[in-house]
Protein backbone atom coordinates (compact mmCIF):
# COMPACT_ATOMS: atom_id res chain seq x y z
CA UNK A 1 0.00 0.00 0.00
CA UNK A 2 3.16 2.75 0.99
CA UNK A 3 4.11 2.15 -2.41
CA UNK A 4 0.91 2.64 -4.55
CA UNK A 5 0.66 5.59 -2.28
CA UNK A 6 4.45 7.13 -3.06
CA UNK A 7 3.85 6.13 -6.61
CA UNK A 8 0.59 7.99 -6.81
CA UNK A 9 2.17 11.19 -5.42
CA UNK A 10 5.42 10.90 -7.30
CA UNK A 11 2.88 10.62 -10.53
CA UNK A 12 1.13 14.03 -9.24
CA UNK A 13 4.57 15.72 -8.13
CA UNK A 14 5.12 14.83 -11.97
CA UNK A 15 1.90 16.06 -12.99
CA UNK A 16 2.59 19.38 -11.37
CA UNK A 17 6.05 20.31 -12.43
CA UNK A 18 4.76 19.98 -16.14
CA UNK A 19 1.31 21.88 -15.88
CA UNK A 20 3.14 24.84 -15.44
CA UNK A 21 2.45 27.66 -17.44
CA UNK A 22 5.83 29.07 -17.68
CA UNK A 23 7.04 25.94 -18.56
CA UNK A 24 4.64 25.71 -21.47
CA UNK A 25 5.82 28.99 -22.86
CA UNK A 26 9.65 28.20 -22.44
CA UNK A 27 8.89 25.07 -24.37
CA UNK A 28 6.89 27.01 -27.32
CA UNK A 29 9.63 28.90 -27.57
CA UNK A 30 12.22 26.57 -27.86
CA UNK A 31 10.48 24.13 -29.89
CA UNK A 32 8.17 26.61 -32.12
CA UNK A 33 9.92 29.13 -34.52
CA UNK A 34 7.20 29.68 -36.53
CA UNK A 35 3.07 28.88 -36.60
CA UNK A 36 0.05 30.32 -38.15
CA UNK A 37 -3.77 30.52 -36.83
CA UNK A 38 -7.14 31.54 -37.28
CA UNK A 39 -7.99 33.58 -34.08
CA UNK A 40 -10.84 35.47 -32.97
CA UNK A 41 -10.75 38.41 -30.73
CA UNK A 42 -13.29 39.67 -28.32
CA UNK A 43 -12.42 43.15 -27.36
CA UNK A 44 -14.53 44.85 -23.53
CA UNK A 45 -14.80 47.99 -22.82
CA UNK A 46 -15.11 48.90 -19.07
CA UNK A 47 -19.03 49.53 -18.52
CA UNK A 48 -20.20 53.07 -17.98
CA UNK A 49 -22.90 54.47 -15.09
CA UNK A 50 -25.22 54.52 -17.74
CA UNK A 51 -24.78 50.88 -19.53
CA UNK A 52 -26.44 47.75 -17.94
CA UNK A 53 -23.40 45.82 -19.75
CA UNK A 54 -20.30 46.15 -20.66
CA UNK A 55 -19.93 47.04 -24.41
CA UNK A 56 -17.94 44.57 -26.72
CA UNK A 57 -17.00 44.03 -30.23
CA UNK A 58 -15.64 40.70 -31.91
CA UNK A 59 -13.62 40.24 -34.86
CA UNK A 60 -11.38 37.30 -37.09
CA UNK A 61 -9.29 36.60 -38.95
CA UNK A 62 -5.79 34.85 -39.61
CA UNK A 63 -1.97 35.04 -37.22
CA UNK A 64 1.16 34.25 -38.43
CA UNK A 65 4.69 34.68 -36.92
CA UNK A 66 8.36 33.93 -37.25
CA UNK A 67 10.85 34.37 -34.80
CA UNK A 68 12.51 36.97 -34.04
CA UNK A 69 10.23 39.78 -34.51
CA UNK A 70 7.95 39.06 -37.82
CA UNK A 71 4.36 38.73 -37.76
CA UNK A 72 1.21 39.33 -39.17
CA UNK A 73 -2.09 40.13 -37.98
CA UNK A 74 -5.32 40.16 -40.74
CA UNK A 75 -8.37 40.90 -39.79
CA UNK A 76 -10.91 39.67 -41.83
CA UNK A 77 -13.86 41.18 -40.13
CA UNK A 78 -16.20 43.09 -39.33
CA UNK A 79 -13.37 45.44 -40.98
CA UNK A 80 -10.18 45.00 -42.70
CA UNK A 81 -7.11 45.73 -40.68
CA UNK A 82 -3.48 44.03 -41.40
CA UNK A 83 -0.70 44.71 -38.37
CA UNK A 84 2.17 43.33 -39.35
CA UNK A 85 5.84 43.49 -37.93
CA UNK A 86 8.64 42.78 -41.04
CA UNK A 87 11.83 42.81 -38.48
CA UNK A 88 12.40 46.12 -39.04
CA UNK A 89 9.27 48.49 -39.36
CA UNK A 90 5.55 47.89 -38.38
CA UNK A 91 3.05 48.41 -40.48
CA UNK A 92 -0.72 49.03 -39.87
CA UNK A 93 -3.27 49.42 -42.86
CA UNK A 94 -6.29 49.98 -42.82
CA UNK A 95 -8.38 49.19 -45.88
CA UNK A 96 -11.17 51.25 -45.37
CA UNK A 97 -9.23 54.17 -44.97
CA UNK A 98 -6.85 53.25 -47.48
CA UNK A 99 -4.21 54.48 -45.47
CA UNK A 100 -1.06 52.86 -43.86
CA UNK A 101 0.70 53.80 -40.67
CA UNK A 102 4.37 52.93 -39.93
CA UNK A 103 6.65 52.88 -36.77
CA UNK A 104 10.17 51.79 -36.39
CA UNK A 105 9.44 48.43 -35.04
CA UNK A 106 11.72 48.78 -31.77
CA UNK A 107 9.93 51.77 -30.64
CA UNK A 108 6.64 50.05 -31.02
CA UNK A 109 6.85 46.28 -30.12
CA UNK A 110 9.44 45.90 -27.18
CA UNK A 111 6.13 45.55 -23.98
CA UNK A 112 3.75 44.17 -26.42
CA UNK A 113 1.42 40.89 -26.22
CA UNK A 114 2.80 40.15 -29.57
CA UNK A 115 6.29 40.35 -28.13
CA UNK A 116 5.23 37.44 -26.12
CA UNK A 117 4.99 35.41 -29.18
CA UNK A 118 7.36 36.47 -31.74
CA UNK A 119 9.97 38.67 -30.30
CA UNK A 120 12.80 36.14 -28.50
CA UNK A 121 13.41 33.13 -28.82
CA UNK A 122 14.41 32.12 -25.19
CA UNK A 123 12.79 33.62 -21.69
CA UNK A 124 15.86 35.17 -21.06
CA UNK A 125 14.99 37.90 -23.30
CA UNK A 126 11.66 38.12 -22.93
CA UNK A 127 12.37 38.47 -19.25
CA UNK A 128 13.94 41.58 -19.61
CA UNK A 129 10.61 43.44 -20.58
CA UNK A 130 8.02 41.14 -18.74
CA UNK A 131 7.94 40.08 -15.00
CA UNK A 132 6.66 36.36 -15.98
CA UNK A 133 5.48 34.15 -13.11
CA UNK A 134 2.71 30.92 -13.65
CA UNK A 135 -0.37 31.38 -12.92
CA UNK A 136 -3.80 28.79 -11.62
CA UNK A 137 -5.19 26.47 -14.40
CA UNK A 138 -8.82 27.07 -15.03
CA UNK A 139 -10.96 26.54 -18.47
CA UNK A 140 -8.45 23.45 -19.10
CA UNK A 141 -5.68 25.36 -19.42
CA UNK A 142 -2.09 26.13 -17.86
CA UNK A 143 -1.56 29.88 -17.60
CA UNK A 144 1.54 32.23 -18.02
CA UNK A 145 1.16 36.02 -16.47
CA UNK A 146 3.22 38.54 -17.46
CA UNK A 147 3.54 42.31 -16.80
CA UNK A 148 5.08 45.10 -18.17
CA UNK A 149 8.22 46.16 -16.27
CA UNK A 150 7.42 49.58 -17.77
CA UNK A 151 4.75 50.76 -15.88
CA UNK A 152 4.17 53.63 -18.05
CA UNK A 153 3.04 51.76 -20.97
CA UNK A 154 -0.45 51.51 -22.32
CA UNK A 155 -0.38 47.37 -21.68
CA UNK A 156 -1.26 46.83 -17.90
CA UNK A 157 -1.04 42.56 -17.54
CA UNK A 158 -0.98 39.41 -20.19
CA UNK A 159 -2.39 36.25 -19.35
CA UNK A 160 -1.06 33.48 -21.84
CA UNK A 161 -3.13 30.91 -22.17
CA UNK A 162 -1.51 27.09 -23.06
CA UNK A 163 -4.06 23.60 -23.98
CA UNK A 164 -2.02 20.57 -23.63
CA UNK A 165 1.35 22.56 -24.49
CA UNK A 166 -0.17 24.57 -27.10
CA UNK A 167 -0.52 28.66 -27.49
CA UNK A 168 -4.69 28.94 -26.74
CA UNK A 169 -5.43 32.09 -25.41
CA UNK A 170 -4.31 35.67 -24.67
CA UNK A 171 -5.93 38.21 -21.90
CA UNK A 172 -4.77 41.20 -22.29
CA UNK A 173 -5.62 44.24 -19.91
CA UNK A 174 -4.97 47.81 -20.68
CA UNK A 175 -4.54 50.77 -18.61
CA UNK A 176 -8.35 52.09 -19.46
CA UNK A 177 -9.96 49.08 -18.33
CA UNK A 178 -9.90 47.74 -21.44
CA UNK A 179 -10.33 43.85 -21.79
CA UNK A 180 -9.22 42.05 -25.42
CA UNK A 181 -9.26 38.29 -25.24
CA UNK A 182 -7.47 36.60 -28.93
CA UNK A 183 -8.61 32.97 -28.77
CA UNK A 184 -6.55 31.21 -31.49
CA UNK A 185 -7.54 28.24 -33.34
CA UNK A 186 -6.29 25.48 -36.01
CA UNK A 187 -2.76 26.10 -35.28
CA UNK A 188 0.31 25.21 -37.58
CA UNK A 189 3.13 24.91 -35.64
CA UNK A 190 6.74 24.97 -37.59
CA UNK A 191 4.91 26.56 -40.79
CA UNK A 192 7.57 27.17 -43.37
CA UNK A 193 7.65 30.43 -43.62
CA UNK A 194 10.36 32.83 -44.58
CA UNK A 195 11.52 36.58 -43.40
CA UNK A 196 10.18 37.19 -46.86
CA UNK A 197 6.54 36.46 -46.52
CA UNK A 198 6.48 39.46 -43.69
CA UNK A 199 7.72 41.88 -46.37
CA UNK A 200 4.84 44.86 -46.74
CA UNK A 201 4.40 47.01 -49.70
CA UNK A 202 1.77 49.96 -48.80
CA UNK A 203 -0.63 49.83 -51.71
CA UNK A 204 -1.29 51.87 -54.58
CA UNK A 205 -2.83 55.10 -53.61
CA UNK A 206 -2.84 54.71 -50.02
CA UNK A 207 -1.68 57.31 -47.84
CA UNK A 208 1.74 56.72 -45.73
CA UNK A 209 2.36 57.95 -42.07
CA UNK A 210 5.13 57.96 -40.43
CA UNK A 211 4.93 59.50 -36.81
Amino acid sequence: MRHVLTSCALALAAFAVRADGLQDLEQFLREVDSGKATFTQVVTSPKRVSEAVARSKTSSGRFEFLRPGRFRFVYARPFEQTIVADGQTLWLHDVDLNQVTSRPQKDALGSTPAALIAADTDLKGLSEAFELKPGAARDGMEWLEARPKDRNGQLQMVRVGFRQGQLAVLDIEDSLGQRSILTFSDWQANAPLKPADFKFQPPAGASVIRP
